[in-house]
């Protein structure tokens, strides 16, 4: 007989973690847009606007990004108690 010669792990019971992403890190991003018709004042506006949005952007993706890492890491450690 040698039905019980492979040992597997127990299964676990306990339900993985799940953090919330936060509402900022689920939003689209916004992009300021040329009007018709531009002017230069037009064109350095929207430049400074975009620029502003990307780092806001680049922030919430870093936000989304640190809270999946913080899930991956608490299901790692619960996954590594006895």
């Amino acid at each position: 007989m040698t039905a019980s010669c492979a040992v597997s792990p127990p299964i676990s019971t306990v339900a993985p973690v799940r953090l919330v992403l936060p509402e900022a890190a689920m939003r689209p991003c916004a992009l300021a847009v040329l009007p018709p018709d531009p002017t230069l004042g037009d064109l350095e506006a929207v430049y400074v606007e975009r620029g502003a949005q990307i780092v806001a952007c680049d922030g919430a993706r870093r936000l989304a990004v640190e809270t999946l890492e913080a899930e991956r890491n608490a299901n790692a450690l619960r996954a590594k108690k006895p």
